[in-house]
């Protein structure tokens, strides 16, 4: 399918205000998540809160998305802003995590390294074309939420067996937020090349 244009429309409208309200809780849920402690031992109903508040803004990110598309409102605001209100949450999520205790640091420095340098990248790569989302950058980011809602549910008062899905979760979100990161980078090179050939450079 081809990458739609941002439209002339205007920036205040129904997807923009749901980016908006995406970034807006940001700093709820990193209150919640910090509040409730580790594992939830400090407050159980707050760590399920910080649950809900995760998913509604993942849904917030799926639904400015269709209605944006659906209603040909795509925006030059919504373009950057979407992707940052995006990372802001995930990473949001992956860093109060480690310093919770509870993902090691190395996994959320190899995510967001990756997360913001393919995003910065596809800035920069933007005045050769639009690089589309890739099925493997979709799976990703499918992956990396059901990782963070198990990690982020207070399972480990279950027992310690208990994780172990969410671990194996995260485990396949490294190797495909790898794996994609790479595969972006080689997509960029080939667009660029592409362009410039055009360009008769």
């Amino acid at each position: 399918m081809a990458e739609q244009t941002a439209t002339t429309s205007s920036n205040w409208n129904l997807p923009n205000a749901l980016t908006a309200l995406r970034i807006v809780m940001v700093p709820l849920f990193i209150w919640l998540l910090l509040a409730g402690g580790q594992h939830g031992e400090t407050d159980m109903g707050l760590r399920w809160w910080a649950v809900a508040v995760f998913i509604i803004a993942m849904i917030t990110d799926w639904l400015d998305g269709y209605l944006a598309r659906s209603r040909n409102l795509i925006t030059s605001f919504g373009k950057i802003a979407d992707p940052i209100a995006d990372k802001l949450l995930t990473g949001a999520a992956f860093v109060v995590l480690s310093l919770l205790g509870e993902l090691w640091w190395w996994v959320t420095i190899v995510i967001l390294v990756r997360e913001w340098g393919i995003t910065v990248m596809r800035l920069f790569i933007i005045k050769y074309g639009v690089m589309a989302a890739s099925k493997g950058g979709k799976m990703k980011t499918v992956l990396q939420t059901v990782a963070l809602v198990l990690m982020i549910m207070p399972l480990g008062q279950l027992g310690t067996w208990a994780l172990w899905p969410g671990w194996i979760a995260m485990a396949a979100v490294v190797v495909i937020t790898v794996v994609t990161g790479i595969d972006y980078v080689i997509k960029a090179v080939q667009l660029r090349r592409d362009y410039l050939a055009t360009q008769g450079r």
